[in-house]
């Protein structure tokens, strides 16, 4: 298992990228996936930043990132659960309204990103019941 938390800033979700590629590429996931796993990792880290931002939380950004039978990745962010939760069921032509704040556009069309790049996605409230988690899980080769 690896651990990151980091403060809510854009800048650090490069790295985030980089160690969540490093970690699936030795847990042994296809060279294939490798674009999609950096993709929608810097896609969940960025939501979850700016929800923090948009929110004025100075709580780290979590990622866990586990290669136990498949990779599976877990970003937590720490913002109020109706902060994306809601978005989350959106249809993509929802996210289109014009009535969406541009925070909210940022959050419903990173889930809708986030869905393209991973066929096994989960978003849940985080535990504790602050915060969303999401998970995202991929298969390793042998």
């Amino acid at each position: 298992m690896v651990r990151l938390s980091f403060s809510p800033a854009p800048v650090h979700v490069r790295t985030a990228r980089l160690v969540g590629v490093a970690v699936a590429r030795r847990a042994g996931v296809r060279q294939g996936l490798l674009d999609e796993v950096r993709l929608a990792i810097g896609e969940a880290c960025t939501r979850a930043v700016a929800l923090h931002q948009q929110y004025n939380l100075s709580d780290p950004v979590r990622v866990e990132m586990s290669d136990s039978g498949t990779y599976a990745v877990r970003v937590v962010d720490r913002a109020p659960l109706e902060a994306g939760a809601d978005l989350a069921a959106l249809p993509p032509y929802e996210l289109a309204r014009e009535s969406l704040s541009e925070d909210a556009l940022t959050t419903g069309v990173g889930f809708a990103l986030l869905a393209g790049f991973v066929d096994d996605l989960l978003v849940r409230p985080a535990e504790g019941g602050i915060g969303t988690e999401v998970r995202m899980v991929w298969p390793v080769g042998h």
